[in-house]
């Protein structure tokens, strides 16, 4: 049966689990298809899974979009329960900055492309919560998505740097029929904007260059934030209205 912890709660029990080898999967609930990817690899790999559902304040840079994400734990407790995790930890804002956010995790050079030119201090809430959350439930193994793959790389920085201890699993993404990346923000397109969506990704896959990319997803309706090929891959993110979709794909499987 899945066990149900505050902070407070879960540093008092915390050490009966330091002979066990522990998964951790970080989320800001809204559970869907590709947290369930995660969680089931982590119930596969490891003694325990430890799920965290914590919408993170310092991450967001639009108070409108922190206000919208949307609260959805008795379905996030299910979700969680028939997939076989073992702990669920719910941290209040309040304990997991009681310096106000006075000390935090700064990278300086990958944070500052792409969603760090976009987003600003995006980053620094990510790094801040996750090393708090690998310090509080000090896993073997943490897993992220591939789809937000920047932040999966900033967090693989950390690790190294900080000589964490833990090891980041990067998990394929997960996607619906038409390719559109699997996220919470998907349920708030609507009907017409849901029908165009899924052209973002075939877009991203396709042998058009960036700039081209650009020009297709703007004919369509879309306002493009960028489109970037980097390091192997081919970055986008766009808005659909009030809703900011973002998408990578590898250039392997760019058509030639």
């Amino acid at each position: 049966m899945i066990e149900i912890y505050d902070l407070e709660t879960w540093c008092s029990q915390r050490i009966l689990l330091d002979k066990q080898q522990i998964g951790l999967v970080p989320t800001m609930g809204a559970l869907h298809e590709g947290h369930a990817s995660l969680i089931e690899r982590s119930v596969k790999e490891n003694q325990v899974t430890v799920v965290s559902v914590f919408v993170n304040p310092t991450q967001f840079d639009e108070i409108e979009d922190l206000n919208q994400y949307p609260e959805t734990f008795q379905a996030d407790r299910r979700v969680a329960s028939q997939l076989g995790v073992d702990f669920l930890l719910l941290p209040k804002a309040e304990d997991m900055y009681p310096d106000d956010y006075n000390h935090r995790i700064i990278e300086t050079a990958l944070s500052l492309e792409l969603e760090g030119v976009h987003r600003k201090g995006h980053f620094e809430g990510v790094l801040t919560v996750v090393m708090k959350l690998f310090n509080l439930v000090r896993p073997r193994y943490a897993y992220f998505g591939e789809k937000d793959f920047q932040q999966l790389e900033l967090v693989r920085g950390i690790v190294g740097a900080f000589f964490l201890g833990v090891e980041i699993v990067g998990c394929p993404t997960i996607r619906e029929e038409d390719g559109l990346a699997v996220s919470s923000r998907n349920l708030r397109l609507t009907p017409s904007q849901r029908s165009i969506a899924g052209i973002f990704p075939k877009l991203l896959k396709s042998s058009s260059c960036d700039q081209e990319i650009v020009s297709k997803l703007e004919a369509r309706g879309f306002h493009v934030d960028y489109i970037k090929k980097i390091r192997g891959r081919r970055y986008g993110a766009v808005h659909l209205g009030s809703v900011r979709l973002i998408d990578n794909v590898p250039m392997t499987e760019v058509e030639r």
